[in-house]
């Protein structure tokens, strides 16, 4: 590969912008820029659907996430869940696709949804929760729009934005765990193996199947590992439930099976169901940091999923600088908006994209294409709804050790590195909380530069989240000293 076909003068950004198209390209050649980028139509569809098939978990793994209760007691359907997920997926990949009109493909983030599940509902209803995805989304866009999302990215240390993806990795995996019963609260301990310091029946058995089985099959390099590992967990469970071998009670979302059709309208109950304001209670410091946690859980990856995937696609040079990258930095900002009106909670890009770029995607009619997958899932909820959560946990557990690969780019030799990497990584599941982590990251960063002397290395836009980190630990205590509480 060239020097020059690296460069992002040679892709246009718009169809027939300062070149002149060849005679007899069809209309979809000339829009996505099919030769241009050196793809065909075939390499696009397969791509496309490949992409689909990588990140088709999601549709089992968001209702998931989002199946506890809020702080009113209520719940959200699980098929209305999958209808909000699969509508949510599709509306924004097809966005990618015809305006960014790069191979990315978008969905739920299993991070945000996080942030969601144990920190936001907890303290009001979903609802409210789902008006902070919008008001996140709309924050993100505004970054985009005014040039700071970069600037930001370039204000936190490399180290930190690791420890991010890591400690969210650690907070996803024991979700999953959590989810699927393999870990319990003790009463002597603050978590045990199972209900009884062992594990009980066969679902976490299952589960721990499903979970060498994937691990097993990346090992191999197969592709769709996750996939095909939910798709045999499944199977496996209508197997033991039909034999009668598992006790329907067992199964902590129902048993497995087929209630109804195959083949259903979509349940769009959740949609719009978004309540803005009522939040006296929690309080507006407590406001700021909930859309500041979201934003920082959609933040990071998006940038870096976008770049990596452009240039395995060879659509980026050395520098980053890709056609389109600020349309899809807007689409994936507007996808926390879309995600919150839907009630899917915010949507960013996936890595899993890679999987139809190695196919050749080149353009955004793989986005297109994967998108369109995602809308016919739509009419196929009740065969998504047989899957076991227990099942559907084992990939959480999955993507946590995928993203705790990062490791490898930190500096453990050096303790002013190690230190704020550490707590950052560490803090975020052992207090359920991924706000937390980033404040003990952030504070010991700022803490362990000015004991080194290194004072002006923080930077203004690190010194301010500092104090605001601070504040944010400090607040109890404080409003106890002042006589608020």
């Amino acid at each position: 590969m060239t020097q020059q076909s690296l460069e992002p003068k040679s892709i246009p950004e718009d169809a027939g912008a300062g070149t002149r198209v060849p005679a007899g390209r069809s209309w979809l050649d000339r829009y996505f820029h099919i030769s241009d980028r050196g793809s065909t139509l075939a390499r696009e569809v397969r791509g496309g659907v490949t992409t689909f098939m990588a990140m088709a978990y999601i549709l089992l793994l968001n209702p998931l996430i989002l199946s506890g209760p809020d702080a009113a007691g209520g719940t959200l359907g699980q098929r209305a869940l999958i209808t909000a997920t699969a509508f949510a997926a599709a509306l924004t990949t097809l966005l990618m696709g015809f305006v960014g009109k790069v191979p990315l493909a978008l969905a739920a983030g299993l991070s945000v949804s996080g942030v969601l599940a144990s920190q936001v509902a907890p303290q009001m209803t979903w609802g409210q929760a789902m008006a902070m995805c919008v008001m996140y989304g709309v924050v993100i866009m505004l970054l985009v729009v005014t040039g700071l999302r970069e600037m930001i990215m370039n204000a936190i240390p490399l180290a930190l934005k690791h420890a991010i993806t890591m400690g969210i990795g650690l907070f996803i995996a024991l979700i999953g765990f959590v989810k699927a019963g393999f870990v319990h609260g003790g009463e002597s301990t603050p978590v045990i193996l199972g209900p009884d310091g062992e594990l009980a029946g066969w679902p976490v058995l299952l589960f721990a199947v499903t979970l060498l089985a994937v691990f097993m099959l990346q090992a191999r390099g197969v592709p769709g590992a996750i996939l095909i590992g939910i798709i045999g967990g499944t199977l496996l469970a209508v197997l033991l439930n039909a034999l009668g071998v598992v006790d329907p009670e067992q199964w902590a979302g129902g048993a497995p099976e087929l209630r109804g059709g195959a083949v259903s309208m979509p349940d769009f109950s959740l949609f719009g169901q978004v309540e803005f304001g009522g939040w006296g209670e929690v309080g507006a410091m407590t406001v700021g940091m909930i859309v500041f946690t979201l934003v920082l859980a959609g933040f990071f990856d998006a940038m870096a999923t976008i770049i990596g995937v452009g240039t395995e696609a060879k659509l980026a040079d050395r520098d980053g600088r890709m056609p389109g990258l600020s349309r899809a930095l807007f689409v994936d900002g507007a996808g926390g908006v879309i995600g919150g009106v839907s009630g899917a909670s915010g949507q960013t890009v996936f890595v899993e994209s890679a999987t139809g770029v190695g196919e050749g995607a080149r353009t955004g009619l793989s986005s297109v294409v994967t998108g369109l997958f995602f809308a016919a899932c739509l009419f196929f909820t009740p065969l998504t709804a047989i899957v076991p959560g227990e099942v559907a946990a084992a990939a959480l557990v999955v993507i946590g050790a995928m993203m705790m690969t990062t490791a490898r780019h930190v500096d453990w030799s050096d303790r002013a590195t190690a230190v704020p990497v550490f707590l950052t990584v560490v803090v975020m599941p052992f207090t359920y909380s991924i706000t937390a982590g980033v404040a003990a990251g952030v504070v010991s960063y700022t803490a362990i530069r000015i004991a080194q002397g290194r004072a002006r290395e923080i930077g203004a836009f690190m010194g301010a989240l500092t104090v605001i980190f601070v504040v944010f630990f400090a607040l109890s205590p404080i409003e106890s000293w002042l006589g608020v509480r």
